[in-house]
């Protein structure tokens, strides 16, 4: 596939080919709604919990008789029908990890860089470094690249005055080319990359071997 790259000015530079293996994969709904499932489960705590009866404080002596008083027939004051009292069916700590296999996590990153690439929602870079972070700065480069709306800023490695410059920008958001995610691809319309963070997102998700802590 062939895409234009851009200049800071918004010009077209010249025109690159990029990798068919990642971003000319058929789209696969059913596998990106899947690992985006996956993605937010592993990302929950689990940590949430609440006492049971046995737990709470308090005596499990009944409270008064259960016949001659006119009340009504209750247990210790530690029953879930008390206030205080424990919690019927709250939730524990439980682990809401989901498993799934690396070819899964693979396609579903590389239908989603394809869907951008198909619907012009990924621009292509000549360079983007600055000389000191000034969010005016950046608010020019994406204005003159016809960026206005949510994006990603994938960089092939920490560029601290890219960061400083877009992270006062709302809906902008910069992050390494290595980490890019499903959860983020969905979340965010446009995806800025430099060719240099293309080479490298090829390389990666092109070949078979993978490392897991980049997926």
């Amino acid at each position: 596939m062939e895409v234009p790259v851009y200049g800071l000015n918004g010009e077209v530079v010249r025109k690159i080919e990029i990798s068919d293996s990642v971003f000319a994969v058929p789209f696969n709904e059913a596998v990106v709604h899947q690992t985006m499932l996956r993605q937010r489960a592993n990302a929950r705590q689990g940590t949430a919990d609440t006492k049971k009866r046995g737990e709470v404080k308090g005596s499990g002596i009944k409270i008064y008789p259960q016949k001659h008083t006119g009340r009504s027939r209750a247990g210790d004051i530690r029953s879930p029908l008390r206030r205080k009292g424990g919690v019927t069916f709250g939730p524990h700590p439980r682990d809401y990890r989901q498993a799934m296999p690396k070819k899964m996590r693979r396609l579903a990153i590389k239908c989603l860089l394809s869907a951008k690439a198909r619907d012009g929602e990924l621009k292509v870079i000549e360079e983007l470094k600055f000389e000191q972070p000034k969010t005016k700065e950046m608010v020019r480069v994406l204005t003159a690249l016809g960026v206005d709306s949510t994006t990603i800023i994938a960089m092939p490695g920490p560029e601290e005055n890219v960061i400083k410059s877009a992270r006062n920008l709302g809906g902008i958001k910069t992050m390494p080319a290595n980490l890019l995610n499903v959860v983020d691809l969905l979340s965010y319309k446009m995806l800025l990359m430099p060719e240099t963070a293309v080479r490298q997102v090829e390389k990666l998700w092109g070949s078979e071997e993978v490392s897991n802590a980049a997926l």
